[in-house]
C-alpha cells in the first residue's frame, strides 16, 4: 500500500476533523459487492480494516482485478465527477469496516468552504493518479 493513497493524511488536521463530522461507520462481510461498475456514486469510503479489490467489466470475460486496497485508503472517486457513476466495481476481499461519507453532503461541506474543497479534491487527485500508474505498471507486467 502506497502511502500516497491514503487520502486522510493527505488532508490539514483541520479539514481531517470537518470531514470526520460527516463519517458514519459501517461494515461489509467478505465477499459483500459494495458498488458495481455504471452504478450511481453517491458516497464513498475511507477503509479501516480488511481489503477491498476494485474491478472492471471486460466483455465476455469474468470482471478483472485492477487493484487491492486496504486500511487508509479511499474507495470510490467517481462521486467527485459528472456524470457520478462508478468507473469500477469494488468487492470485500476479506470483513471490511470503513467510514462512510455522503458525496452530496461532502460536495455541501467543500461549497461552504473552498480551502477545504480544493485540499480534498487535491488529495483525491493523488489517489487518482497513484491507481492509474499502478494499473499501467501491471499492464506493462512491472
Amino acid at each position: 500500500m502506497n502511502s500516497q493513497a491514503k487520502l486522510m493524511a493527505r488532508l490539514s488536521a483541520e479539514h481531517r476533523a470537518r470531514l470526520m463530522e460527516l463519517a458514519k461507520e459501517v461494515s461489509f462481510p467478505a465477499g459483500t459487492r459494495i458498488f458495481e461498475e455504471g452504478g450511481t456514486a453517491d458516497r464513498f469510503w475511507v477503509i479501516r480494516t480488511g481489503s477491498v479489490t476494485l474491478d472492471m467489466h471486460v466483455p465476455g470475460r469474468r470482471a478483472a482485478t485492477m487493484e487491492t486496497i486496504g486500511p487508509g485508503e479511499l474507495l470510490g472517486w467517481s462521486w467527485l465527477f459528472p456524470p457520478r457513476t462508478w468507473h469500477q466495481g469494488a468487492e470485500a476481499l476479506s470483513p471490511v469496516r470503513a467510514l462512510e461519507f455522503d458525496a452530496d453532503a461532502v460536495q455541501r461541506m467543500c461549497r461552504e468552504d473552498p480551502v477545504l474543497g480544493h485540499s480534498l479534491v487535491l488529495a483525491v487527485a493523488e489517489v487518482i493518479g497513484h491507481r492509474l500508474k499502478a494499473a499501467r505498471a501491471r499492464l506493462q507486467g512491472v
